[in-house]
Parts: C-alpha cells; structure tokens; sequence
C-alpha cells in the first residue's frame, strides 16, 4: 500500500464516523508502515469542524508511518466542501513530526497556519485556497524550507482571506531564501498584474525552470513586462494560463518563441473590478 485516501461522506457522517477514527484504523493495519502517500479528504463537515484532531491524531501516530513522504490535507471537491469553507488549523506540528516528508499539499485556508514553519527534506509545498493569508505568506518567507524545490501558492481574493499586498508576497522571492527551487507559482491572485510586474527582473527568475503566474487578473499591463523581460525568455516553461490578455497580446506570446501557455483567455474587461481570479469561493 503506497498511497492511501482517507475521508467521510456525507452520510457517513451523519452516522458518526469520524475521520480520527479511519486514521487510528489504518494505523493499526501493518500496511501502514509501507504508506508513502497519505490523502486526507472530507474529514466530515469540514466546514464546521477544522482539521486539528487530523493534526494530533498524525503526530501522535508518526511512528506508524515511516515512509510516508507525501501528505494531502483537505482533498475535497466543490460538491464535498466549497474551498472557502474547508476550515484547516496549525498544520505546522506535522513539519516537526514527519522530518522525512517531501511533500505537503494543504486546501483551504480558513484558520490555517503553519507554525513553526522549519523542514530540511520538504520538496513541495503547495496551498490551494481562494484567500491566503499574510500570516501564513510571512511564516513561509521566514521560515526555513532548504529543500524546496516547488512552491504554489494560491493566493486569492480579499474576500476570501487575502489580506495583504504585494510588499508580504515580495519576501518570498529574495535571493537565497529557497536555494533548490526551481517551480514557483504565485498564482490566483487578484494582483496578478503587480505580481508579473515585480517577478519580471527578479533574481529567482534565474534558478527556475516554471514560473507559474497562472489563474489569476493578469493583463496585458503585466504581460507587456514579462514579455519584454531578458530572464523570462530563459525560462523553460511560463504558465499564464486563465488570463485578461488581449489577442494582440496573446499573438506576440505566440511569436515569441518562448514555451508559455496562454490557454484560457477570458473576457478582458477595461474595468479591473470586473476581474476574478478562477479560484475564490
């Protein structure tokens, strides 16, 4: 058993099972010391009960789980829990309690944080959300990931979280803060447009081989600065896809010569009120 999924339907919840329980079950299996992959989905009426008992039942059952290496928490479709509405906790203790783990994926961010935010191995962090918030953004930025290799996150909408600007995401692409990263993805966002712009002559630009501004308001306002950019045509891939562009500017992507995606366009629009990111609620 490499990987494993996890999670309480609806009725199943209503009958009283409880996510805790599934966990301790598998714990008892001797498969369990063979799982390398855990995915935690509805833990039942994610949206009234947060994921901190998920939490303290992992690190209290870390020893049944030595090779884990790859951990979901909050895999649940729209139909299951509107990702504005999965209501996470400190996911932090299980940096500590795991230290060979390479990846952590995270969906929802209502009540999340990640404290401490420390790990040497962790390859992969991604948080998938409709509105990050700048606690969770700093503790990133100032935490200590040396293995990093992807960072994604979904950065969102005011009105669902995000509750900064781009002087909290602007830490995060410092030099030497992720040394082995080679995937960003500073996406979703309804400062798309600031976001490319800041991004365009960054100095991490020369480490990655992905630069994923994917998702979110961008426009011809901060394509004209990408396109125009010397370390962004040494990129191997450039994801803009769902954007604002106009068909001028997707035609001068197209002839650029460079891999980027540009798939998704959506109706471009004067007014940037007018303008969503395509994950927010």
């Amino acid at each position: 058993m490499s990987e494993c999924k996890l999670s309480v339907d609806y009725d199943q919840y209503e009958n009283g099972v409880k996510i805790v329980e599934l966990i301790e079950e598998l714990a008892a299996k001797e498969e369990c010391m063979q799982v390398e992959s855990l995915i935690i989905g509805d833990w039942g009426g994610a949206y009234e009960n947060d994921s901190s008992e998920i939490v303290d039942a992992l690190v209290r059952l870390k020893d049944r789980f030595p090779q884990l290496r790859s951990l979901f928490i909050g895999d649940m479709s729209y139909e299951e829990c509107e990702v504005s509405w999965i209501n996470q906790s400190n996911l932090g203790p299980i940096l500590t309690a795991y230290p060979e783990l390479t990846s952590l994926t995270i969906k929802g961010s209502t009540g999340l944080s990640l404290d401490p935010a420390h790990h040497d191995k962790l390859e992969e962090l991604t948080i998938i959300c409709g509105g990050l918030g700048t606690d969770v953004i700093t503790s990133i930025s100032e935490g200590s990931f040396r293995s990093l290799k992807k960072l994604e996150l979904y950065l969102g909408v005011e009105e669902y979280g995000f509750d900064g600007s781009l002087e909290d995401v602007l830490p995060l692409i410092e030099p030497g803060k992720f040394p082995q990263l080679t995937y960003l993805g500073l996406k979703d966002s309804e400062i798309q447009d600031e976001i490319a712009i800041a991004l365009a002559d960054a100095p991490i630009l020369e480490q990655l081989h992905t630069l994923d501004l994917s998702m979110g308001t961008l426009s011809d306002k901060g394509a004209e600065v990408l396109i125009q950019s010397e370390r962004v045509k040494k990129l191997e891939l450039l994801d803009l896809s769902y954007h604002y562009m106009s068909d001028e500017m997707m035609n001068r992507w197209e002839q650029s010569g460079l891999n980027v995606n540009i798939s998704d366009q959506q109706d471009s629009d004067d007014d940037e009120d007018y303008r969503y990111p395509s994950l927010t609620e």
